[in-house]
């Protein structure tokens, strides 16, 4: 089992939470895990990463060959269950429609195909809206176990703690 990374668990903490320039050590921490195999991502991740074409798209560019997850045999009859059940929980076809082409059901068909939690910072639909299909909502619609980064640092014992300045 690893963690699966969303596309924002590394765009939003390069632009909000963890610059590349100030908080090394979360991006560090990031390389070593992936060296682990602890933590990864799949393609579709890297595309949207590598869209960007900024010094995170660099860095990723780094990661461990096998950092990014291509689909397996596995992979279509989970994409084919998450398909399912967003069609079958009464989306609009507009959300449908996208959540089907960004990486978003990608990931979530991994994480089901591999047995794999996925860390993301999207947050629960706090109510019924029909119109956008959450990561955490797909996740909890086919039994995949979905946490914040915040709690994956948190279970793995990160510190990121302010060096000495020279």
């Amino acid at each position: 089992m690893a963690w699966l990374l969303d596309t924002g668990v590394f765009i939003e903490a390069k632009r909000r939470f963890y610059g590349m320039d100030f908080v090394p050590g979360y991006w560090d921490w990031l390389f070593r895990e992936a060296g682990a195999g602890t933590v990864c991502s799949i393609e579709r991740v890297a595309d949207e990463i590598g869209a960007q074409q900024d010094e995170l798209s660099e860095w990723a560019a780094t990661l461990p060959p096998a950092f990014f997850l291509r689909p397996d045999k596995t992979f279509s009859a989970a994409f084919q269950r998450v398909s399912q059940w967003a069609l079958a929980s009464g989306f609009q076809q507009a959300a449908y429609s996208e959540f089907l082409d960004v990486a978003d059901s990608f990931l979530v068909a991994q994480a089901l195909a591999g047995g794999h939690d996925v860390v993301t910072l999207e947050k629960p639909a706090t109510s019924p809206s029909k119109r956008k299909i959450k990561v955490p909502d797909a996740c909890a619609g086919v039994g995949v176990k979905c946490l914040t980064p915040y709690a994956m640092m948190r279970l793995q014992g990160v510190r990121l703690e302010l060096g000495v300045r020279p």
